[in-house]
């Protein structure tokens, strides 16, 4: 039994004429006629009593008639669904970034992708590199921007690097400045209040390991905060805090920006994905619109 069979057969139903089911299928009668009777004959049974000028359905044919109908539209249903994906007009992207990501990078993209492809509902998931690792292992994210070197590399994964962004320290305008005020040393935080993200943030390993380096323990003002709590609680006054650069200037004003002094610090960024599955086509999308637009901006620091 194939499709084109049900379709004719359905046709002919529909019009009780064999002439005028081939002119509106755009076959020739014969062929229609050959392609019901092969039907007739793997199904084992008459479909038609034909008579001159006359067809009617056999109750075999008044059975399969609303099957015909109901499959003939679940295949047009899942033709018509393949074809929207295939298109990118429906679909999901399933995308993890670390909160400062979500913050600095992602909005502009997401806006430019949306714009291409409104039917696609993007998934976001907010977390820090080390959650994100485990769920694009897992299979619950199609993407995900991390920041390298990943806490646990695996080799099921494959990363692409993205840019490489300097770090910067925040703190309110109204007290003195870290540093010299033109720019500050890691050890001149020595002598700082810090305003500490919570555990999991991959800011706050790279902010304690380079105060280490330079031979103290940073101290802090407050710590446990997300991106936008570490932001307001600097522009209160209550310490600095180390942030991405992109992450300060897009930060809401009555934030003093220092730069670091060289070495500097930096982080880089990259784009993950499992390498033993085929990403999908909208994730597909969403990887070239990424790296085009990180491309043409030349987002490389430091």
């Amino acid at each position: 039994m194939q499709f084109h069979q049900l379709r004719y057969f359905v046709t002919v139903a529909e019009t009780r004429h064999f002439t005028r089911a081939a002119e509106a299928l755009h076959v020739t009668q014969p062929s229609l006629s050959q392609q019901i009777r092969a039907l007739e004959h793997e199904l084992g049974a008459d479909l038609f009593l034909r008579a001159r000028g006359n067809i009617t359905l056999t109750d075999a044919g008044e059975a399969l008639l609303p099957m015909a109908r109901r499959i003939l539209a679940d295949a047009d249903a899942a033709r018509r669904e393949v074809q929207e994906l295939a298109e990118l007009r429906r679909g999901h992207v399933r995308l993890g970034a670390t909160p400062s990501l979500c913050t600095g990078l992602l909005p502009d993209v997401l806006r430019t992708y949306h714009q291409r492809y409104p039917g696609i509902q993007l998934l976001v998931q907010e977390s820090g590199s080390h959650d994100l690792v485990r769920d694009l292992a897992r299979g619950a994210l199609d993407l995900a921007l991390v920041v390298l070197p990943l806490p646990s590399p695996s080799p099921a994964l494959t990363t692409e690097e993205l840019l490489r962004e300097d770090l910067v320290v925040v703190s309110a305008p109204n007290v003195p400045p870290p540093g010299d005020g033109r720019q500050v040393h890691i050890a001149d935080l020595e002598h700082e209040q810090l305003i500490m993200f919570r555990h999991g943030y991959d800011l706050r390993d790279l902010t304690v390991a380079a105060c280490r380096a330079e031979g103290f323990e940073p101290v802090f003002a407050v710590e446990g905060g997300e991106m936008d709590a570490v932001l307001g609680f600097a522009r209160a006054g209550l310490g600095v805090a180390i942030v991405p650069s992109m992450v300060a200037q897009n930060a809401e004003p009555n934030l003093r920006v220092t730069p670091i002094a060289p070495p500097a610090l930096h982080r880089t960024i990259a784009l993950a994905h499992r390498t033993d599955v085929v990403l999908p086509h909208a994730a597909q999308e969403f990887r070239r619109t990424l790296l085009g637009l990180t491309t043409a901006a030349g987002v490389t620091e430091g």
